[in-house]
């Protein structure tokens, strides 16, 4: 889907320029019936100064598109160029990284089963060793056979028997992927699937991309990944929902922060299937090949970077609560708020800083 792009700024200072230049050709004309020009003239240049602080204070440049399977929103406060690049990036990288498209280049390597890699996909792939290596496999790169046998890619949705599950299992695990420098080899039947970081990795990158082009603020939501860049122009707080679970269009809490940060949720809500009765969501397990823990229904991530929270809100749904809140305690580099199935709510320090809307309680080190 084409980016569909709006700007309320330039028509609206557009507007304050042409009521501004009727204006100055009245006064003018009047001015040289009555004299005193000068003191007019200098009124007009104040009048100018202030009309440009105006428009300095715009609205922002503003995106919709579709891409990486999600719905996404992009604002800058910049210029249109800007915008551009985020969307043109933003497709490039899903063309690059979908397990899905036969035709990107993370596909064929699945299909070959070895590749040199380099660019975004090298740099995807150790960043999943490791993170798949921190949260001890709770995320997993290689997942996709079983993404695959519960049919999520092309929502041919099937319910696989423990046997199926039993020949899949062999299949997923960091220990089929065998690097050498930039040469990757992945055993037979092993493929990767970076659907659990290719959103916060796209959101970090287009957040680089516009600090190197001197933007100052940005609100880049892709799904449930949330990044935002530096300080809003009015200089409010980044007042960002958490969807409630059962009516995910509306939010149950809400955290307010200040400057660059990744906000990424994951839930059980956001993609789902019935059959028989029983509700089954696509975040799998690697363990087990289920859908991981039943009693959280969603984990929230707050970090500063957006590549790490993706991984992270995927790895503690997983957890569940108890192992993730073990987990947040071993580490200090982002913060979370678990919601659970019975609507309970828990945040972490750091968060319930942040946290309003809702009542919580605390997790503690």
């Amino acid at each position: 889907m084409r980016p569909v792009y709006s700007n309320t700024h330039l028509s609206n200072c557009q507007i304050l320029f042409d009521s501004f230049f009727r204006f100055c050709y009245t006064f003018f004309k009047i001015s040289f019936e009555f004299g005193d020009l000068m003191k007019k003239l200098m009124i007009c240049i104040v009048l100018i100064a202030l009309l440009l602080t105006g428009c300095s204070v715009s609205e922002p440049e503003e995106a919709d598109l579709y891409a990486m399977d999600t719905l996404m929103k992009i604002k800058i406060w910049g210029e249109h160029e800007d915008l551009v690049l985020v969307t043109d990036e933003i497709h490039r990288l899903d063309l690059l990284l979908s397990a899905a498209d036969s035709g990107s280049l993370l596909s064929q390597i699945n299909l070959s089963g070895s590749a040199e890699l380099s660019g975004d996909i090298l740099t995807l792939t150790q960043d999943a060793l490791s993170l798949s290596e921190k949260t001890g496999g709770a995320f997993d790169p290689t997942v996709y056979p079983l993404v695959r046998l519960w049919g999520f890619p092309d929502d041919a949705y099937h319910v696989p028997t423990q046997e199926e599950l039993d020949e899949t299992l062999p299949l997923v695990g960091t220990e089929h992927i065998h690097m050498d420098g930039s040469s990757i080899t992945l055993d037979k039947g092993t493929m990767l699937d970076f659907g659990a970081i290719a959103k916060g990795y796209a959101a970090q990158q287009c957040v680089n991309l516009l600090e190197e082009n001197g933007v100052e603020a940005a609100l880049l939501s892709l799904g449930g990944n949330v990044q935002t860049l530096g300080t809003k122009p009015d200089g409010t707080a980044w007042n960002i929902g958490i969807a409630d679970p059962d009516n995910p269009s509306q939010a149950i809490a809400q955290l307010s922060f200040f400057g660059s940060k990744a906000l990424v949720t994951s839930g059980g809500y956001q993609r789902f299937f019935e059959f028989n009765g029983v509700s089954y969501h696509h975040i799998l397990d690697p363990k087990t090949g289920m859908p991981a823990d039943q009693t959280l229904a969603s984990v929230t991530i707050l970090c500063d970077n957006g590549e790490v929270a993706d991984a992270y809100s995927t790895a503690l749904f997983v957890m569940g609560l108890e192992e993730a809140t073990e987990f947040w305690k071993t580490q200090n580099d982002f913060d979370a708020v678990f919601i659970m199935k019975d609507r309970t709510i828990y945040a972490t320090e750091g968060c319930a800083e942040l946290l309003s809307g809702c009542e919580f309680t605390v997790i503690k080190r």
